[in-house]
């Protein structure tokens, strides 16, 4: 889920438009799984009023996909993620581990780098524990303290929360089915 955005500001020029309307309809249902999951949400502090909106649209989405066990860790910064991803994933209390941070900086190598760096690690804690990690770790070209850039942002992390939340809930359910057929001897 890391990736480079575009300038939010370049969308500043063109007239702001009303988001289109969701229809209101019945609320799909999504399977539900065999043994109650636990998942850990690893957030940075760093610009906390961004990153939170992953939070909070990843647990209304976990819950709609009955992920109802969500534990919230706080870290300073996104470089720490790794290292409290890595102790949860260990303790294998945590089914899945969903990482959460925004890293910017006023030098593109920098930033860049730590973003690269935090993905990295993100994976080798997957693979050494077989615990799954999502990352909702964004990187963005270019980020502004101004008003506009915030708003962008917030509503950027509301539908990666979301989207993480979808991730996290198909690949348990996936790892689910194939465990079951190791297990029955099928694969």
């Amino acid at each position: 889920m890391n990736q480079m955005l575009q300038d939010p500001q370049a969308e500043t020029s063109q007239p702001t438009q009303t988001p289109p309307r969701v229809p209101q309809g019945p609320v799909p249902e999504h399977p539900r799984f065999a043994k109650p999951q636990r998942v850990a949400f690893v957030q940075a502090c760093w610009h906390r009023d961004v990153v939170e909106e992953a939070r909070i649209a990843f647990i209304k989405e976990a819950e709609a996909r009955h992920l109802t066990h969500v534990d919230v860790f706080e870290v300073p910064g996104s470089f720490e993620i790794p290292l409290h991803a890595q102790i949860l994933a260990k303790t294998r209390r945590y089914t899945a581990i969903v990482a959460a941070g925004l890293v910017v900086d006023g030098g593109i190598y920098r930033h860049e780098f730590v973003a690269d760096t935090v993905i990295k690690a993100l994976m080798d804690v997957q693979l050494r524990t077989e615990v799954p990690v999502f990352s909702a770790v964004l990187t963005p070209q270019q980020f502004h303290e101004t008003e506009v850039h915030y708003d962008f942002f917030r509503r950027h992390f509301a539908i990666k929360g979301v989207e993480v939340a979808a991730a996290c809930a198909e690949t348990l359910l996936g790892l689910e089915r194939l465990r079951g057929q190791v297990a029955a001897g099928i694969v």
